[in-house]
């Protein structure tokens, strides 16, 4: 079997993929494509939230044998406030939470009792307040048995990953993690004046009080990194591109803020002077107030963007291509008075735009990059995503509810999504999001806008999303698996501007998904629209 083939060859060779190239060959699909929408976390899986283990890997076959070429996620890292991954506590680390249990079972670092409580958790939602204290133990008793354990191969791989990683961030992501959990999981400006300020005495003291703490920390990221790259294995062997999600911002509640303060508007206590947001839109009348501290653009023009090219870089040895969040906000971005309660305070500021992009370009090459452009866009940020070429967005929960709609703005490159994360599902924004404002016949009005312009049924609306925006000229079409299954507002992963309830939805197994009717439609449908065509193996590493 390919997982069985893929999980061979990784074994015998993950410190050749984790060391990798200085700089990864990557590009977008040059014909049409179709694929999936759904964040890791929200797979099916026996642990309490979806990893990147087996059951991964078995989503990934299914997706090809389904003809679905691209599989796009939300950012990897170790979720922080509210348990978004908008808001990680590394840019660079990947969630301990995302690890695969069955790998661990496998190689003997876990005994499958051991899993019980883990195995008690819902199964349809994650219950972070639950999992997060019960896989952090697994895991912690898991790396402590590394040393004793692992084979003598895996030890030469955990060191050389070490070896590549601890200087540029894994040391300091690790010492961060050990120092939040001594405070209580406190925000950094809230630790101890000497760890705030990152005195050397008081870290090298930490480095020989918390060693074995430390050590298992890194061992959960080699674990992490080394079972991507199993999965990006099996990703290439079924044809499959991944496109990963890089946040415009970082947490203030982060090791990149910690050991990075100068990359952002903080003072010497690390409290932000403003932070990011956007104005009143779609989503919110009072706008949004995200929270995070804004960029020192100027000391990153100084220093030649180095840390965003580490960035960028790091994220291409992990996907094919990348979705990058705000994509305005690179041209100019909303920044709010810390102090304000709502976004409505802020002001808009001038961002680095074409500088930083053209030293991506010289440091990294052609960048296999998808912007984000929802949301107010201006003249000057469509001339900088014209400039720059890349394709943006259309969304046709924003668009297919205009009465003047018309399908020619769809053009060729650009990603057609029927919804986003941010968005209700399909059927949830027909039944309920077109009513809000509206009732009786404005209601109906709306509903028959929508049903006329994608020649569709209330009942089958979100099939008929579905098929309209394959039929799009659109170079890729992305599908949330919510709407391809049809489900409602319950299964909706994100309302933005609350902080309850979110990023929790799980796909309870694969097998609707892998019925036969269904899968056979998705093909006919996706071989209709001249989107199946067969994908060439992504470059790259």
């Amino acid at each position: 079997m390919v997982i069985e083939s893929a999980r061979d060859k990784q074994r015998s060779g993950v410190i050749d993929q984790l060391s990798g190239p200085a700089d990864i060959a990557v590009s977008l699909p040059v014909d049409r494509q179709a694929g999936a929408w759904l964040h890791i976390s929200s797979l099916p899986s026996p642990f309490g939230i979806g990893d990147i283990g087996l059951v991964a890997h078995e989503f990934i076959q299914m997706m090809s044998a389904m003809d679905l070429r691209v599989w796009q996620f939300l950012p990897l890292g170790p979720v922080g406030y509210g348990n978004s991954p908008y808001q990680p506590l590394s840019i660079f680390a990947g969630s301990e939470m995302l690890i695969g249990i069955d790998s661990l079972i496998r190689d003997g670092f876990v005994d499958e009792q051991e899993t019980r409580e883990l195995s008690a958790l819902p199964k349809d939602q994650t219950h972070y307040a639950a999992l997060i204290p019960l896989k952090t133990r697994l895991l912690d008793t898991a790396a402590g048995r590394f040393s004793e354990r692992a084979s003598t191969s895996q030890r030469q791989s955990f060191e050389q990953f070490v070896a590549q990683h601890d200087s540029s961030w894994l040391h300091s992501y690790a010492q961060f993690r050990v120092l939040k959990l001594m405070h209580d999981e406190k925000a950094w400006p809230r630790w101890a004046p000497q760890y705030v300020r990152r005195d050397s005495n008081a870290l090298r003291s930490l480095d020989e009080s918390a060693a074995a703490a430390i050590h298992n920390y890194k061992v959960q990221q080699f674990w992490f990194h080394s079972q991507w790259l199993e999965l990006r294995q099996v990703a290439r062997e079924n044809r499959i591109s991944l496109m990963g999600d890089v946040p415009i911002y970082i947490a203030l509640d982060s090791a990149d803020a910690w050991v990075g303060p100068e990359l952002l508007e903080i003072d010497s206590e690390g409290n932000p002077t403003c932070v990011a947001g956007v104005p009143p839109d779609y989503f919110s009348a009072d706008g949004q107030l995200w929270g995070n501290p804004v960029y020192d653009w100027q000391y990153h023009a100084r220093d030649g963007y180095t840390w965003w090219v580490d960035r960028i870089r790091t994220a291409f040895r992990q996907v094919d291509m990348i979705r990058l969040d705000h994509f305005r906000g690179f041209e100019s971005y909303w920044a709010v008075p810390s102090d304000a309660e709502t976004a409505r305070d802020g002001k808009w500021r001038q961002g680095p735009a074409d500088d930083l992009f053209r030293v991506l370009k010289n440091e990294l090459g052609e960048l296999p990059l998808i912007a984000e452009d929802l949301g107010i866009i201006t003249d000057e940020v469509r001339a900088f995503l014209s400039r720059w070429n890349f394709p943006g967005m259309k969304v046709l929960q924003f668009m297919v509810d205009d009465e003047h709609f018309n399908p020619d703005s769809i053009i060729h490159n650009s990603v057609c999504y029927t919804g986003t994360h941010d968005n209700d599902t399909t059927v949830g924004w027909f039944r309920n999001g077109l009513a809000e404002g509206a009732s009786g016949d404005e209601l109906a009005r709306r509903k028959a806008i929508v049903l006329a312009n994608i020649g569709g049924k209330a009942e089958s609306i979100h099939l008929d999303m579905i098929r309209f925006a394959l039929a799009s000229s659109a170079r890729l079409c992305m599908i949330p698996v919510q709407d391809l299954l049809g489900l409602d507002s319950d299964s909706r992963m994100n309302t933005p501007g609350t902080t309850d309830k979110n990023w929790c939805w799980r796909l309870p197994d694969l097998d609707t998904l892998r019925c036969g009717k269904f899968a056979t439609n998705l093909r006919e449908w996706i071989a209709a629209s001249g989107r199946a065509g067969s994908a060439s193996e992504p470059e790259g590493n």
